[in-house]
């Protein structure tokens, strides 16, 4: 369901409409009909719950679902993402940058190490290092470039543009 660790693209469509985007300024997911996401975390797989209630502000209850789903998993490499997105959310950065590292190690394509160089340049773009941002999501955007994935090569380089922006706004940037 996010732009990277579900991959649609920044947005979500329900029959009445937008239900999350990300916001192009931030680059964080948010919540655009409440209603509608809680309506539906009955319905979610275990992997989109996780993330809906990270979006819901329902992060300790997020975080405890994602170590769940995390210990009962064969293939870790999903929920590894979306528990740090779940961290991430709660400015958990240590926890999450942990996630995020494993990741990588099981990673094994291009575009899946693409998917976690993104996730990992939102959450430095979140912690204010705008540089490390845009090394990432470079990175993320190079990956996927090479790996024939132009739609996704295309929100990299949105969040990488955004991140070079803050960054040479900032003093010393």
């Amino acid at each position: 369901m996010t732009t990277g660790v579900f991959g649609n693209g920044g947005r979500s469509v329900g029959p009445a409409g937008e239900i999350w985007r990300t916001d192009p300024s931030t680059l964080r997911d948010v919540v655009v009909d409440r209603a509608a996401m809680k309506a539906r975390l009955g319905e979610y797989p275990s992997l989109e719950r996780v993330w809906a209630l990270s979006l819901l502000d329902r992060g300790p209850q997020a975080v405890a679902e994602g170590h769940a789903l995390l210990a009962a998993s064969r293939d870790r490499f999903r929920p590894l993402l979306v528990l740090a997105h779940a961290c991430h959310r709660q400015y958990r950065w240590h926890e999450a940058a942990l996630l995020h590292e494993e990741a990588l190690r099981l990673a094994g394509s291009p575009a899946r190490e693409a998917l976690v160089r993104y996730e990992i340049g939102r959450r430095f773009f979140d912690e204010a290092r705008y540089r490390d941002a845009a090394a990432e999501l470079q990175w993320a955007y190079d990956l996927y470039r090479t790996a024939g994935r132009e739609r996704l090569a295309r929100v990299c380089l949105q969040a990488l543009e955004r991140s070079r922006e803050v960054l040479a706004a900032q003093p010393g940037g």
